[in-house]
């Protein structure tokens, strides 16, 4: 609501289902897809059907369904990013009776399809290991799409999340685990603390959300204890607040570059329609 509230004067922005856009918008106008995951943590949200009809006929699309399916399926976003030379943990997929690999040290066994933290375990030897193997049996999302083992990056209490729009950093915040948690989301009761990220930390970003082609992103970077920063996730449904300011509101900072880059895949001088395909809490 507050990204569209925040669109420049002279562009009708407006938060649209899948179904209306794929509806209501003409050759001219331009969809922002955004969908999350579903609850269930097997899939993502309906939509990405829609951002492929609008786009086969002639209707400007940021986030793209290729985009938003590389930041949420992180095999994908494993695979992007080590084909473009990003720093990210070691990954690999378990599939329901497949063979399980040899693994040395400690590990997080996640959805394939995830969010909010939830059903992300640390296994820190092969009897944890084995054990969490047994209860993801019953779980649909693994019964369907396996789940994504990955190295530990030994935790440091603390992440950055940068937003990036139209390939530039409009918001970052730093999120700080609650006590006795490992993990770093909001919904398992961390908290955000304002932060001033380095050109480095900025420029690292930038290059994540290019090389999944998103035109809006959450990226999750944690310290990789050398001084640099290793990528750790992708967000396609970033939520964000004014608490991310970087150097101008973040709000309108992101509706300026998504509005800029409307401007180039616009088939119209102006992009006078600007909407997104997908959950509410996009544009």
């Amino acid at each position: 609501m507050a990204l569209a509230a925040a669109a420049p004067r002279g562009v009708d922005a407006r938060i649209l289902s899948p179904q209306q856009a794929a509806s209501l918008l003409k050759p001219g106008g331009v969809a922002l897809g955004r969908l999350d995951v579903v609850d269930g943590l097997d899939g993502v949200e309906d939509g990405l059907w829609a951002l492929g009809s609008l786009a086969a006929r002639g209707v400007g699309v940021l986030n793209r369904a290729g985009a938003l399916l590389v930041a949420h399926d992180k095999l994908l976003t494993a695979k992007v990013l080590q084909h473009a030379g990003l720093p990210h943990p070691r990954t690999r997929i378990l599939h329901p009776g497949g063979q399980v690999p040899d693994w040395e040290g400690s590990l997080v066994v996640k959805p394939r399809f995830g969010s909010w933290g939830r059903d992300v375990e640390l296994c820190e030897d092969e009897i944890a290991f084995r054990r969490h193997l047994r209860l993801l049996e019953h779980r649909l999302w693994f019964q369907r799409h396996g789940a994504v083992l990955q190295e530990l990056v030994p935790p440091s209490g603390f992440d950055l999340r940068i937003v990036v729009a139209a390939g530039t950093a409009v918001g970052a915040i730093s999120r700080v685990a609650a006590p006795g948690e490992w993990r770093t989301n909001i919904a398992l009761g961390g908290t955000r603390v304002p932060v001033e990220p380095s050109p480095e930390v900025l420029e690292l970003a930038v290059r994540a959300a290019d090389a999944a082609g998103a035109d809006l992103i959450g990226v999750d970077l944690l310290p990789d204890g050398a001084g640099g920063h290793t990528v750790l996730e992708l967000n396609g449904a970033v939520d964000f607040t004014r608490d991310y300011r970087i150097d101008r509101d973040p709000f309108v900072a992101a509706a300026a570059e998504l509005t800029r880059a409307a401007f180039a895949v616009s088939s119209r001088s102006e992009p006078d329609e600007l909407a997104a395909a997908g959950s509410e809490g996009g544009l």
